[in-house]
């Protein structure tokens, strides 16, 4: 029986030597590699700045402070997303308000969202504030999921029209691209609005291990950024001066070196993924008991992992249960935010209030994707799916 791994990252003797030449330097954090490292993401996003950070979430919880967000605000963002685009918002005692996903891409549909606020805000020349509550919506918080791209263009001419800052949650996309019809062109995800965020988690198109970093074309944003991730230290060079309340939110020189060297294969590795992804459809693409991940036509996917969706005849945990007994891992992505305990006791949430997202979350799979998965295990993984489909039925 073949054991294939759910993901497994590509480290190479490049990656290898690279860290090792950290170990013969004095500097094991906030040194040379990490300047290397953020030159690198300035170069293939031809951004202006570049801040290495701890995680993902730290990035995201950084923006969330620049864009002013603060108690008793509101952020428009996801529900169907790893927690931490949702959390990050709490972290300044802020609440994320849901706005439901389009079935094909998994996103927040960027329309339906569009056409919520316009219903449920109105405008006092200053700030969109809820209807309702009196609330400031303080910032939008879209998250490319599975490295599928938002629809960005309504976002952006809502942004534009309120003058309401973006982040982009990008960590599951690095590379990804869409068409803008707007700016009439194609477009990085993670370098609009006032910055993006990726994340290097081991599953990640390219991995620090931990770790992850902010782009922004903004200076200023940078400068805050780079107090905030460092206890909230001054510009001022003074030895321990801070001048605002900040977080140990750094990257060490390790990260930053294995985040480097990952970076230099990085084209290599975003091609490796797209082949993988296309021998998935070659061998699925037959098989009619499940739904194969949608790429629209206006996006070029950075494949993060692979989801497929079962149909509704098809008894999902069962199927994995023998994926499971015969060797193959998988998932089930995601568990929807808002039906999670701590959101439901803090904000009153139950099923049926975002059905897209939770139809889509109990019917999804992610099977075995990482840069060298090969032929003959993908042809295992199609003939186990096939023999559990048959057990799975309903």
């Amino acid at each position: 029986m073949k054991q294939i791994p759910l993901s497994r990252p590509d480290i190479t003797e490049l990656e290898k030597k690279i860290v090792c030449e950290v170990l013969d330097t004095p500097y094991l954090s906030m040194g040379p590699k990490t300047k290397a490292f953020e030159s690198e993401f300035v170069k293939y996003f031809g951004v202006k700045h570049a801040v290495a950070v701890s995680s993902g979430t730290a990035g995201l919880h950084v923006l969330v402070k620049i864009a002013g967000v603060r108690e008793g605000d509101e952020v428009i963002t996801s529900p169907f997303s790893f927690i931490a685009s949702s959390n990050v918002i709490l972290f300044e005692r802020a609440k994320p308000v849901f706005v439901d996903i389009d079935p094909k891409t998994l996103n927040i549909d960027a329309r339906r969202a569009v056409e919520f606020i316009e219903t449920n805000y109105e405008f006092d020349g200053q700030h969109l504030r809820n209807k309702e509550t009196g609330a400031v919506l303080r910032a939008l918080l879209p998250v490319h999921i599975f490295g599928h791209p938002v629809d960005m263009d309504p976002l952006l001419e809502l942004s534009e029209k309120y003058n309401l800052p973006i982040i982009e949650d990008s960590c599951e996309a690095i590379g990804a691209e869409y068409f803008s019809k707007k700016l009439d062109r194609w477009v990085k995800v993670g370098t609009l609005g006032i910055g993006g965020v990726f994340a290097f988690y081991p599953n990640k198109q390219i991995t620090t291990g931990e770790g992850g970093i902010i782009v922004t074309n903004s200076t200023e944003v940078e400068r805050l950024a780079r107090s905030l991730i460092n206890q909230g230290r001054g510009d001022n060079p003074v030895w321990l001066e801070h001048v605002r309340l900040g977080y140990n939110y750094r990257m060490d020189e390790l990260s930053a070196a294995l985040g480097y060297a990952q970076m230099l294969r990085l084209e290599e590795v975003l091609k490796k993924r797209q082949k993988v992804a296309e021998m998935y459809f070659e061998a699925l693409s037959d098989i009619e008991e499940i739904e194969l991940p949608y790429v629209a036509d206006w996006s070029k996917v950075s494949w993060f992992v692979f989801v497929i969706k079962v149909k509704k005849h098809v008894d999902r945990d069962k199927l994995m249960e023998y994926l499971s007994s015969h060797g193959v891992s998988s998932r089930p992505y995601f568990t929807p935010i808002h039906l999670q305990k701590f959101y439901r006791e803090m904000f009153g949430y139950k099923e049926g209030d975002f059905p897209i997202t939770e139809n889509i979350s109990s019917r999804t799979i992610a099977i075995p994707f990482f840069n060298n998965l090969t032929r003959d295990e993908i042809y295992y993984v199609r003939e186990k799916l096939g023999e559990g489909l048959i057990k799975s039925k309903i």
